[in-house]
């Protein structure tokens, strides 16, 4: 803690050295400067002679879209990819760096938080945000010391918790936080954060961007990765965007606004966000009378009360309301794919179904996208024509064998139909950007032909671009005959696309609106209980 402190006064020093140094006319040092920076995989040049400086003590902006390169400039930053593996240079305060591994990166001060945390579920929290830097005596981890820095650490990013509390009962966004304390326990001189509000409620994402404010003053760099416009804007003192693996421009955060970066992003202009189509709903495909789930792990606590609905062929249903009201845990009951028990309705095409899994799910023509693409969604390892096929293997197989050919032949399709960016079938998809994993996700289900298509935040963690494409998409679905459940935490999204939208709070649906008459102050007044 005392390295800490004493760290925070040598910033401030160098912050004000740099400030007098600057007024006096002398050329700014930069706390990061990387020139020149190529990088090539088989097949793909993803970055090319990219440029990106950082100043001392500024929050920093890296837009683009998915693929764009954004993660591969910061893992040859963080050392991820190796010193040999790309041309270009980086400087740390003017001074030349090369990285062979991690470890380089965090020595120098750089600590990056990414968007998968990495932290060991079956560890406390205390032993996650010292692991590998454990307070020793002769060898002897000092675990009173751990546990008393760790908890200050905590309080630091506003997380009231006990340190020893095991990382594997924490909801995502508190994990989120500790990722956070962990990076601000290392003697951090420059903050990378990919994506770090995905999974944060709105008061975590305030506790956020007053912890980096505060580390602005510090001294600190912060290199913010986001899709969200608004937190850039609350947040960025200088924005640079990458397009293609190059560096497009960079911008004084009062020189622009969210439709210049975002046509900056895309190479074009958006005129429209949200592709309003007049949807003309018919018959009710999907009825869920009086409908009460149980939670997974406790079995008397009851997680959804009473709810039922309806959905119509070739509508889009919304459902918005915070997180933790019971939203994901709803559909994927439906879907046959939680835990606890579930007693209630289920009526497809006016027919009692009784589905009790996944494969039960399919069989009546439901399909699901899960918000977690990474863990539930996906096998990262295995490629993009496999995952396609995965749900549906009655279509590429006969007698039990695969057919080779008719796999590819269906993966082909959907890569066309979805405009998915890949080298190949034989891609692995966790080497896609986001918006294109979420794109084989929708393959896989769209495979199945589904009557019902649920999209539990369909464009978390995509850009501008790609949501526009995701968005265009559902209308073509609809205009098909496809009913859509839509489950969002951007209510712009859920009000720039959905019919009718159903707010839930509690685990119950607390109101109904139209679109016509819906607003975000509406929506958020019944989620919250007013």
């Amino acid at each position: 803690m005392a390295k800490a402190i004493a760290a925070g006064v040598e910033y401030r020093a160098a912050r004000l050295f740099y400030t007098l140094s600057f007024d006096r006319g002398v050329n700014e040092v930069y706390a990061l400067e990387m020139v020149d920076i190529t990088k090539e995989f088989p097949g793909v040049r993803a970055l090319d002679r990219v440029n990106f400086k950082v100043k001392k003590g500024e929050i920093h902006a890296l837009c683009g879209e998915n693929g764009a390169g954004k993660s591969t400039l910061m893992k040859v930053l963080s050392g991820l990819y190796p010193a040999g593996t790309y041309t270009g240079e980086i400087r740390i305060d003017a001074e030349k760096k090369e990285f062979h591994k991690i470890s380089d990166a965090e020595q120098a001060g750089i600590t990056i938080i990414h968007q998968e945390l990495a932290l060991v579920k079956d560890m406390t929290v205390g032993e996650n945000i010292f692991l590998g830097a454990e307070p020793t005596k002769r060898g002897v981890i000092q675990w009173d010391e751990l546990y008393h820095h760790a908890g200050k650490w905590l309080k630091t990013v506003g997380l009231h918790i006990s340190p020893d509390t095991k990382i594997g009962t924490l909801g995502i966004g508190q994990q989120q936080l500790v990722e956070i304390a962990k990076a601000l326990s290392k003697n951090t001189k420059i903050l990378i954060l990919d994506e770090p509000t995905a999974a944060l409620t709105e008061s975590e994402v305030d506790i956020l961007i007053g912890i980096l404010n505060q580390l602005r003053e510090e001294g600190v760099s912060c290199i913010y990765i986001s899709h969200k416009m608004p937190e850039v804007f609350r947040l960025a003192d200088s924005i640079t965007i990458l397009r293609d693996g190059q560096t497009i421009a960079t911008l004084d955060r009062k020189e622009a606004d969210d439709d210049k970066v975002v046509s900056l992003m895309v190479g074009r202009e958006l005129t429209e966000r949200y592709p309003r189509v007049e949807h003309v709903p018919k018959e009710t495909v999907l009825e869920v009378r009086h409908y009460s789930v149980w939670h997974q792990d406790k079995p008397d606590q009851q997680v959804i009360r009473k709810v039922s609905f309806s959905l119509r062929k070739g509508e889009i249903l919304g459902i918005a309301g915070l997180m933790g009201a019971g939203r994901s845990e709803l559909v994927m009951s439906l879907f046959g794919a939680y835990g606890g028990k579930a007693e209630g309705e289920i009526l497809i095409n006016n027919r009692p179904v009784r589905i009790q899994s996944v494969s039960d799910a399919i069989k009546e023509g439901l399909a699901l996208v899960t918000e977690d693409r990474k863990r539930l969604g996906l096998v990262l390892g295995m490629d993009i024509k496999t995952n396609t096929s995965m749900a549906t293997l009655s279509k590429v197989s006969k007698w039990g064998v695969i057919d080779a050919n008719e796999e590819i032949k269906w993966g082909q399709k959907y890569v066309k139909d979805l405009r998915t960016k890949t080298a190949s079938l034989e891609t692995p998809v966790g080497t896609l950007s986001g918006g294109n994993q979420q794109k084989v996700v929708i393959a896989k289900w769209l495979m199945s032909d589904p009557k019902v298509l649920i999209l539990d935040e369909p464009t978390r963690g995509i850009d501008v671009g790609a949501k526009y494409e995701i968005y265009n998409l559902m209308n073509q679905l609809v205009d098909q005959g496809v009913a859509i459940i839509m489950i969002s935490s951007e209510l712009p999204e859920v009000l720039g696309m959905s019919d009718r939208i159903l707010v839930m709070s509690e685990g119950q649906f607390v109101k109904e609106l139209d679109w016509r008459e819906a607003t975000q102050e509406n929506i958020m007044l019944a989620a919250t209980g007013g």
